[in-house]
């Protein structure tokens, strides 16, 4: 289960997200579904449009059970596969 102390473990595809704050002000309120993630970016699709949002430079909101989860950008700027050992 994806909980507010463990979210850094676990895969993001698929989560719902949401842009808290962001360098770019234009980014802020972008939400959608998490469809890809690299080391520097992540793929959110919404309203028929996929956006590639820059990791480091936005807080994230992700959404797990009716719950929103704030991350630091700056805390997942790395490979999925790299971030989920680095928990183990």
């Amino acid at each position: 289960m994806i909980t507010q102390e463990n979210i850094l473990a676990h895969e993001f595809v698929g989560l719902h997200a949401e842009i808290a704050s962001s360098a770019n002000k234009s980014a802020v309120g972008i939400r959608g579904l998490v469809t890809d993630e690299t080391k520097s970016t992540m793929r959110l699709r919404s309203g028929g449009r996929t956006r590639i949002i820059p990791k480091g430079a936005c807080t994230w909101r992700f959404f797990i059970g009716g719950r929103a989860v704030d991350v630091d950008g700056s805390m997942i700027q790395k490979r999925p596969h790299e971030r989920l050992m680095a928990w183990r």
